[in-house]
């Protein structure tokens, strides 16, 4: 037998689950009607290496949402862990003079987030995204939530949709 809740009040609702992730990253989950688990960590997981040591994954299943600059205009690129971005490559494929890695001002201006967690989606302003082909060599693949502490699982396939982003080969080859 329950009791009956006090007069003058509502039955109290379940609490909605904590989300680790950036508030403004988990409004676009919620806008894109995603459900992902969102992993925080006590050490950060700035680069994709001390993501993928938190994870306990592999290190070309790490995501690295990057910025750059073509002919001045900001660009995010989606390069899997263990890969460096070809600037050339990247320039051929935007048909753009000149690529450049962006500054923290500019990477935090464009996206609303700081470097070492900024997420494949979910911006503060809409940018061209490349995603390199790579990424889709694995089931799942991990990348920031909006800050450096948090990551989150997802298929590259709808990691790629989600970015809106051009499938490229934009990876550096091996020397």
């Amino acid at each position: 037998m329950s009791t009956p809740e006090p007069a003058g009040t509502t039955p109290s609702a379940p609490a909605a689950p904590v989300s680790h992730a950036h508030p403004r990253f988990a409004d676009a989950l919620a806008e894109l009607g995603l459900q992902v688990e969102v992993r925080r960590f006590p050490d950060a997981t700035r680069t994709a290496a001390e993501a993928a040591a938190a994870v306990g994954c592999a290190l070309s299943e790490i995501v690295k949402s990057l910025v750059f600059a073509a002919d001045g205009v900001p660009v995010l690129v989606l390069m899997d862990g263990s890969s460096r971005v070809d600037l050339e490559l990247v320039r051929r494929e935007l048909g753009a003079g000149k690529v450049e890695r962006a500054d923290a001002a500019v990477v935090r201006e464009t996206t609303g987030y700081a470097i070492g967690g900024v997420p494949p989606f979910g911006h503060a302003t809409r940018t061209r995204v490349l995603a390199d082909r790579r990424i889709l060599d694995h089931a799942v693949v991990w990348a920031a939530a909006g800050t450096p502490h948090t990551v989150f699982p997802l298929d590259p396939k709808t990691l790629i949709a989600h970015a809106g982003a051009t499938v490229a080969d934009v990876r550096e080859s091996a020397k």
